[in-house]
C-alpha cells in the first residue's frame, strides 16, 4: 500500500510521500515523488497504484517535456500526463487483467507553471478524469486513507502555515504508519512556496522524526489524562446501580 498526502494552504503546498513498496513478502524502498523543476515551471507527481503503470506514465510525460513540449498552466499538463495514463491503459491494461492485477493509478499532481495566477493541486484517477483541490478541500491523500485523516480535517484550513501543515502532515503519516505495516520509512517531503518556482524536496529516516513520534504520543496521553470524567458518571452510576442490586439477589 502506499500513504501520500498533498495539502494546497494560502502560503503553498506540501507533499508527503512513503517509499515502502511491498511484494508478497519483501519490501523495498522506493521513490514515489516525480519532481520536474524549470524556469517557471514547477511540478510535482506522486502517486498510489500499479508501480508498472506509474514508471511507464512518468515516463512518457517526461519525454514530451524533454521534447520540448511546454505547458503554460498546471491543468493542461494535468490532461497531458492523464492521457499517458490512458495511453498505458490501451497498452497494458487487458495483460494486467488477464494476469489478475486491476488497472490502478491514483495520482497526485501540484505546482506552479508560467501563467498560474497562483499554486494548484490536482487528484487524478485512473481514468485520466480529474477533480482541483480548493479552499473547500485543503488536502486529499491517496493510498492507505483512513487512520491519517481525522487530525487533518481537525486542523487544517486554507490560512494554516506551512509549517502547520507539514507538521500535521506528519503526524497524519505517524498515525497510518502506527496501524498499517504496508506504510513506513524513510518519507519525502516536497514544499513549494506560492509563486516562487522552486520546489525543495527533502527525505526524512525514522531517526530523523522517531523523537516526534514518541512526543505525540505522549502528549495524546496527556490530553487524554486532562478531559473531563464528569460526562461518563451517569453512566458508572447505572452501572454501579445494577451490580449492587445484582449483588442483593
Amino acid at each position: 500500500m502506499t500513504y501520500c498526502l498533498g495539502i494546497k494552504v494560502r502560503e503553498g503546498l506540501v507533499a508527503i510521500a512513503d517509499t515502502r513498496i511491498t511484494s508478497g513478502t519483501d519490501t523495498t524502498v522506493k521513490k514515489k515523488v516525480y519532481v520536474d523543476q524549470r524556469e517557471q515551471h514547477s511540478i510535482f507527481i506522486m502517486t498510489s497504484g500499479l508501480r508498472s503503470v506509474r514508471d511507464k506514465a512518468v515516463i512518457y510525460f517526461k519525454e514530451l517535456i524533454d521534447e520540448g513540449t511546454e505547458y503554460n498552466k498546471l491543468y493542461k499538463a494535468v490532461n497531458a500526463f492523464g492521457e499517458q495514463v490512458r495511453r498505458v491503459g490501451r497498452e497494458d491494461r487487458a495483460a494486467l487483467e488477464q494476469s489478475g492485477f486491476k488497472f490502478n493509478l491514483t495520482t497526485i499532481i501540484g505546482g506552479q507553471l508560467r501563467d498560474d495566477e497562483e499554486h494548484k493541486m490536482f487528484l487524478l484517477y485512473s481514468e485520466g478524469n480529474w477533480v482541483e483541490m480548493d479552499e473547500g478541500s485543503p488536502f486529499v491523500i491517496i493510498g492507505n486513507s483512513g487512520h491519517g485523516k481525522p487530525i487533518l480535517q481537525r486542523t487544517l484550513h486554507n490560512d494554516s502555515s506551512m509549517e502547520l501543515a507539514l507538521k500535521t502532515g506528519f503526524l497524519s503519516f505517524d498515525s497510518t504508519r502506527a496501524a498499517a505495516n504496508d506504510v513506513d520509512f524513510p518519507i519525502d517531503v516536497v514544499l513549494y512556496r506560492k509563486n516562487s518556482f522552486n520546489l525543495i524536496q527533502h527525505r526524512y529516516e525514522k531517526q530523523d522524526l522517531e523523537n516526534i513520534s514518541a512526543q505525540w504520543a505522549c502528549e495524546l496521553k496527556k490530553s487524554l489524562q486532562n478531559i473531563s470524567n464528569d460526562w461518563m458518571q451517569t453512566a458508572f452510576d447505572k452501572m454501579n446501580t445494577y451490580k449492587t442490586q445484582a449483588n442483593e439477589v
